[in-house]
């Protein structure tokens, strides 16, 4: 078992065999997804909102590793500015492309205040979302109307669904191709463990792609 798991397990012991299988699967999914050209999408509300952001921070630069870039891009750089090509190819890191679809305040309050606000995630969806890619939805309830019309449209367009809840699975459990469903019941105790599930999820992607 990869060393990031055992260090889940042996701090949430309960995890594994309430999600093990899970977490596996969502793992394969988006490494899938990232080895095939694609991106990750994310979406949640309040609390999961943040987890949002905080998810797309660990995909897109260094998590634990350094991710430095590939020697013919340090020479594509030096082809355009000789000047300045050793310190951006020294800082630039790789990264594994996810999007935050709660961070787009101005799209968002638009479609909302014009349109429909239970349907902000899905009309991104809908706008970023290419077969192959992924939607990473956290809800604690499984049951949030927007996050399940983005859920909903990101299957007719062809996207992977991975799903984050709690023991009940809510309405996420029958949509999404994998829902990771940590046994807590009340919101706090979930998300509470919503956070070193995705930590793992980030830190097993980052070895499949970056480590040397």
């Amino acid at each position: 078992m990869n060393p990031a798991l055992v260090k889940l397990y042996a701090k949430y012991p309960e995890l594994e065999e309430a999600c093990g299988a899970d977490i596996v699967g969502a793992f394969e999914i988006m490494k899938t997804s990232f080895a095939q050209g694609g991106k990750t999408l994310v979406c949640g509300n309040g609390g999961s909102a943040a987890d949002c952001e905080h998810i797309v921070g660990e995909l897109m630069k260094g998590f634990l590793l350094r991710r430095p870039v590939p020697g013919g891009f340090r020479e594509e750089l030096k082809a355009v500015s000789p000047e300045a090509a050793e310190y951006i190819a020294d800082n630039l890191q790789g990264a594994l492309p996810a999007i935050s679809l709660v961070s787009h305040t101005a799209l968002a309050t638009a479609f909302a205040n014009d349109v429909a606000p239970d349907l902000v995630f899905a009309q991104q969806v809908y706008g970023y979302g290419k077969p192959g890619d992924v939607l990473v939805s956290l809800s604690t309830s499984g049951n949030s109307a927007n996050v399940l019309h983005a859920i909903t449209v990101a299957k007719a367009s062809g996207l992977r669904t991975i799903g984050l809840t709690g023991r009940s699975g809510g309405r996420m459990k029958e949509l999404c191709d994998v829902t990771i469903r940590i046994p807590e019941d009340m919101t706090p105790d979930i998300q509470e463990r919503h956070l070193p599930v995705y930590h793992a999820l980030c830190i097993l992607l980052e070895e499949a792609f970056f480590e040397s």
